[in-house]
């Protein structure tokens, strides 16, 4: 491993891409404690807390920002507006046959997808922002500090998040066109890991329970190798080419596979699950007093009914971003072009649909891997009530270790293209 990172820095262009993603990172951590203008600090604290109490759900909010949104800090929004952007426009790919037709011309339709996403974040954010200002005012937080008519602050105050929402979602891209991996599940990452030391101090002073803070860590450090295991879990189907004359040459002939994921998906099950089920937690904001419309919310955040639909949406965005990713047809049609074929199967549709077959019989274990592994720290909280378990339940780690892989596995293509030794032997 440090063989690899020192490989990884002595390549220029590499060690450019490295210091970018690690300065961004940086960047994004100090916009998460800038407050907005006319946040009074201790006022915001104990409104944050206060809706905590009323509403499970605002934990997790403030989990996904990292801790930004307790500040009203210019980043409150986090980068949950543009993943709720990114999932509207990938369901409409499937619903919507000019969208669909623009995901299939390539980077020219790609670029027109990446535009209509921005837009939307935009108006996602503006709702949140607006939802958020309210929010927070409804427990008597007051944004008087600047000496203006409140409508004008109320405007700033929006204003100031919406402009964090836009500068998160270019940073997201920045990484991701000229760093090292994924901008959105690295920023992500981040705000999870941010998380750690007050979630350690927390859980042995406010829990008082410090065995069973040994006892999280130890589990959490256990299950780290399963995830690696369970990540990079495939299922090769063998391909055979048929030999072929050209000239004097024979060509073909050779034996290979078609890897098959157990995961093909990674980590955005999890994080679109997330995005969707709090949601509604985002929307209730907007409506503090109305008892349903915080009951729903609370049901969607946690208890048994979050459970149960983190589990169904887990496995349905494991299954649905799976089959935006991976065509059968398409792959079919390739290995008919090139010579191949799959022994014992005819080429073209029935190739297709072992195809198909296989992907589907392999991504439900993955995908049932995931749900249970992120819903069962979730239950041992609702009766524990431990912060580090909350904090750094099965959806966190899952995240940070597949963030962390892929990443990895980002840096280890570029290395080899370099002829350098990576971080695998």
């Amino acid at each position: 491993m440090l063989n690899g990172i020192a490989n990884a820095f002595r390549v220029p262009e590499l060690r450019k891409k490295i210091l970018l993603t690690v300065g961004i990172l940086v960047l994004y951590r100090f916009g998460a404690y800038l407050p907005v203008p006319g946040a009074p600090f201790q006022e915001m604290l104990s409104a944050y807390a206060a809706g905590v109490s009323s509403s499970g759900a605002m934990a997790v909010l403030n989990l996904f920002s990292g801790g930004a949104l307790s500040r009203m800090s210019v980043f409150s929004l986090g980068i949950m507006p543009y993943i709720t952007a990114q999932i509207i426009l990938q369901m409409f790919q499937a619903v919507v046959p000019s969208l669909g037709e623009l995901a299939k011309e390539g980077e020219s339709g790609q670029r027109k997808i990446t535009q209509y996403t921005r837009y939307l974040t935009i108006g996602l954010a503006l709702l949140n922002a607006i939802a958020y200002l309210f929010y927070f005012k409804s427990f008597g937080v007051s944004f008087s500090q600047m000496g203006i008519p409140e409508a004008l602050e109320n405007v700033i105050v929006v204003f100031t998040m919406l402009v964090g929402a836009v500068i998160i979602m270019w940073l997201g891209e920045v990484i991701t066109q000229r760093g090292v991996g994924n901008g959105m599940s690295l920023i992500i990452f981040a705000n999870i890991m941010s998380g750690l030391p007050s979630a350690l101090i927390s859980s042995v002073t406010t829990n008082g329970n410090a065995l069973l803070t040994i006892i999280t860590l130890i589990v959490i450090i256990a299950i780290v190798p399963l995830i690696v295991y369970v990540e990079r879990g495939q299922r090769r189907i063998p391909v055979q080419y048929a030999k072929r004359v050209v000239g004097r040459r024979v060509m073909g002939g050779q034996n290979t596979y078609l890897p098959i994921k157990v995961n093909t998906a990674g980590v955005v099950p999890i994080i679109f699950a997330s995005a969707v089920l709090y949601f509604p937690a985002q929307i209730a904001v907007f409506f503090p007093g109305v008892g349903w419309i915080q009951a729903v919310a609370n049901a969607l955040s946690s208890g048994w009914l979050n459970w149960v639909l983190s589990v169904v949406l887990i496995v349905f965005f494991a299954y649905f971003y799976t089959s935006m990713v991976f065509n059968p047809e398409e792959t079919a049609d390739q290995l008919r072009k090139q010579g191949g074929f799959i022994p014992g199967v005819r080429p073209g549709a029935a190739t297709a649909a072992y195809i198909k077959s296989t992907i589907d019989h392999v991504t439900l274990p993955g995908a049932l891997f995931m749900a249970v592994l992120a819903v069962v720290p979730t239950i041992i909280f609702w009766f524990t009530n431990d912060t580090l378990i909350q904090s750094f339940g099965g959806t966190s780690v899952l995240i940070m270790v597949g963030v962390a892989m892929d990443t990895i596995a980002s840096l280890e293509s570029q290395l080899k293209m370099h002829n350098y030794e990576g971080f695998f032997k």
